[in-house]
């Protein structure tokens, strides 16, 4: 029986008494589905448990709940009533990243509020801050992020790299230097980030690590070449055709990302040296 032929009820009784998780987002992903039949309702009712899986089973229906999305004012609402008085680390992870789901119209006091779990203790807590920051292209959440960039933990300070980097339009003396500064970060990923944010707002010190990056391309090449497109310089047509030579022999990464990127740089207006 496909989910789709599951009652709402049967739904529900399973995420709640089910010992394994198996089957767990896909039974979430179902009940977002579901406009009628008390779906809202019954998640809302599961946010006030006292017990902690009914609660986080109900923060996180409502996170994409509504195909289209619906009650989005009331979800957030009740999100933020939750962390008035939350101390548990994978509640407020859980309503994190919720409120990430809906951060397009938060408002300064929202924003504020979330912000201050950028010292909390638990590292989960952390990396759901950075996501229900990303795309949200103010001064308070930049700033925020930018600490995240410096975190102990490398996921983290790879997705704050890659919010200030990429998904932000500002473009300032502070994201850049921020940026510079994870160039030469331990977690390669990260770096990775860093050079792509840099490409994108045409830092001219970028294009030699670029070019030393794509001598060394990987299976983590992909952010490479999103860096070197981003820089949109015609210098690199050449540069990815040898490349490609050379990975015949070599092996080292995927062809295609190679030719797409070539194409597209080809196809783009790209700026002189």
């Amino acid at each position: 029986m496909t989910l789709i032929n599951y009652s709402t009820e049967k739904l529900f009784e399973r995420l709640l008494n089910n010992k394994s998780n198996r089957n767990y987002w896909k039974f979430i992903s179902e009940l977002r589905k579901r406009k009628q039949g008390g779906v809202f309702e019954k998640s809302i009712e599961l946010t006030k448990s006292e017990i902690v899986r009914e609660k986080i089973i109900g923060i996180n229906i409502l996170a994409q709940f509504g195909y289209p999305r619906l009650h989005s004012k009331e979800i957030l609402k009740r999100y933020f009533d939750l962390l008035k008085a939350e101390t548990d680390k994978n509640i407020i992870s859980s309503i994190l990243y919720g409120i990430g789901h809906n951060n397009d119209n938060l408002t300064e006091n929202q924003i504020n509020i979330i912000c201050d779990y950028k010292n909390h203790r638990s590292v989960n807590v952390r990396y759901s801050l950075v996501y229900a920051l990303l795309s949200i292209d103010k001064m308070k959440p930049i700033e925020t992020l930018i600490e995240l960039t410096k975190d102990k933990d490398s996921d983290i300070r790879n997705w704050a790299t890659f919010g200030i980097g990429t998904q932000i339009e500002t473009n300032n003396t502070t994201i850049r230097d921020a940026l510079w500064e994870r160039v030469s970060d331990e977690d390669k990923i990260t770096r990775f980030e860093a050079n792509v944010g840099l490409a994108k707002r045409k830092e001219e010190n970028i294009r030699e690590i670029l070019k030393s990056e794509l001598l060394e391309i990987d299976e983590y090449g992909s952010l490479s070449l999103e860096a070197i497109e981003e820089f949109n310089d015609k210098e690199f047509v050449s540069l990815i055709k040898e490349q490609i030579i050379r990975n015949k022999a070599l092996q080292r990464v995927d062809e295609n990302w190679l030719l797409e990127t070539l194409e597209k740089l080809l196809k783009g207006n790209i700026k002189s040296k």
